[in-house]
């Protein structure tokens, strides 16, 4: 993999570490200022839920991490493909019930990266 195409994974892989913990351990305090258009009062009742989201957002960091440090050229870029890919149609389906914020935050950053993995 290319230096370009671990740095942007490695750094997908971070953003997605800030969405387990800020969804698993600061919905609450910190949701209302990312999610404004959402109720308030919704926050504490969907705590348990966000927590489940932000568990499988750890799950695709764990995938885009373990990439950078597999030695075969071949798996390293089909892993980081796979979770990329994961990544990219989780962005999609959030910009599109969400928030349209989620196309910058998360689709446009893996498509750049699956291009530079595929690509590089």
């Amino acid at each position: 993999m290319s230096t370009i195409a671990a740095i942007l994974t490695g750094l997908i892989a971070i953003l997605h570490l800030y969405i387990l913990w800020f969804e698993m351990f600061h919905w609450t305090t910190r949701g209302p200022r990312v999610f404004d258009a959402f109720p308030r009062e919704l926050f504490e009742p969907t705590r348990v839920m966000a927590a489940n989201q932000g568990l499988y957002n750890g799950f695709l960091a764990a995938g885009l991490l373990w990439s950078l440090f597999i030695q075969d050229p071949d798996w390293q870029k089909n892993v980081a493909i796979c979770f990329l890919l994961f990544v990219l149609v989780a962005g999609l389906y959030g910009w599109r019930t969400v928030s349209a914020k989620i196309l910058y935050v998360q689709v446009i950053p893996a498509v750049l990266a699956l291009g530079a993995v595929i690509f590089g």
